[in-house]
């Protein structure tokens, strides 16, 4: 196992369960991680691990839904397949409704669950990627000297070289040279581009 193998974190406090699901993955080719309780997995996994978590819904002590809540606060972005039993659905509409990707009815139909495990963790690992990217691009932005980032909200903005060396009291040809420094550094092929790279590494409000 590479650090880049998907792990199916699987989380349910009835051994039989835990077993029986060790088996399926182990039949589908994918890698298990097993958890009695959700504390245990909250103390034991590896948080920069890709893959998926697959949670029973009704526990003691944790439930899934808290659990759920309990890595949502920490910002993580583990994709969450529900196991529920039938008297568990309401509990499930809220989780799905907190990003839940899907959840399925105990005793669950192998092909489901193998399905759905393969589209969280496509969705893991373009989510990771693109965190990936925008690590990147932020680190170029640190990059840029105090003024550089002056200049960049001023292109973002859409204000044309003359107007941005009036509002920051420079000439026009220094204005010029600062946007080549942005354009190598952020690494833009064009304009469009530099705005757009600028746009994606601003907070979401």
């Amino acid at each position: 196992m590479t650090a880049s193998t998907p792990i199916v974190f699987i989380v349910d406090d009835d051994p039989s369960v835990l077993k029986a699901l060790a088996r399926l993955m182990r039949s589908a080719g994918l890698t298990a991680a097993l958890f009695a309780t959700p504390q245990e997995f909250l103390d034991r996994h590896d948080k920069n691990a890709p893959g998926c978590l697959v949670l029973d819904v009704a526990m003691p002590h944790i439930n899934g839904l808290e659990l759920q809540q309990s890595l949502a606060a920490t910002g993580s972005e583990l994709p969450v397949i529900f196991l529920t039993g039938n008297g568990d659905i309401p509990m499930s509409v809220r989780a799905m409704k907190q990003g839940a990707i899907d959840f399925l009815t105990k005793p669950v139909n192998d092909s489901d669950l193998i399905l759905a495990i393969h589209d969280a963790i496509a969705k893991n690992k373009a989510a990771r990627k693109a965190q990936a990217k925008l690590n990147e691009l932020q680190q170029r932005l640190a990059m840029l000297t105090p003024r550089e980032g002056e200049v960049l909200s001023h292109v973002v903005s859409g204000k044309k070289n003359k107007h941005i060396a009036a509002d920051l009291g420079t000439a026009e040809k220094t204005i010029k040279v600062h946007r080549s420094h942005l354009m190598r550094k952020l690494k833009a092929g064009s304009l469009a581009e530099l705005v757009k790279l600028a746009v994606q590494s601003s907070p979401p409000d």
